[in-house]
């Protein structure tokens, strides 16, 4: 079980920075996948930014060149960074993490992160213009 907890939503400027953070309890967040999600009252919940299996990092069209996840692993705590934020960032920001599997093929192995099923509790972003 890996409980999530997200910290550092608050009312900013348009703009303006904010970098949220999500502890995670579990031995190392190197053998999950993880991932930031946003969602705002009457729309579908948007994938933000990810962490893949292979270490990648993927971003949504809507934020590239904005938005930058990082973690520290020492910590198990990753991080995504929101800079020149717009009104439309506003919404609550959820952590997700997900379990790593694979197969052995012929040469080698492949990891892929299965659904996201573990879920933090939120943190709100509030871009005013």
């Amino acid at each position: 079980q890996v409980q999530l907890v997200e910290s550092g939503g608050e009312s900013v400027q348009a703009g303006g920075s904010l970098r949220l953070s999500c502890a995670a309890s579990t031995s190392t967040i190197l053998q999950l996948c993880m991932g930031w999600f946003r969602q705002t009252a009457g729309k579908e919940r948007e994938g933000v930014a990810r962490i893949g299996a292979d270490d990648s990092t993927t971003y949504a069209d809507s934020v590239k060149g904005r938005v930058t996840i990082s973690e520290d692993n020492a910590k198990n705590t990753l991080y995504v960074q929101l800079n020149s934020l717009k009104p439309e960032d506003t919404a609550m920001y959820y952590c997700a993490a997900a379990t790593i599997t694979g197969e052995y093929y012929r040469g080698g192995y492949r990891a892929r992160c299965q659904s996201f099923g573990y879920w933090g509790q939120g943190t709100q972003v509030t871009v005013s213009s």
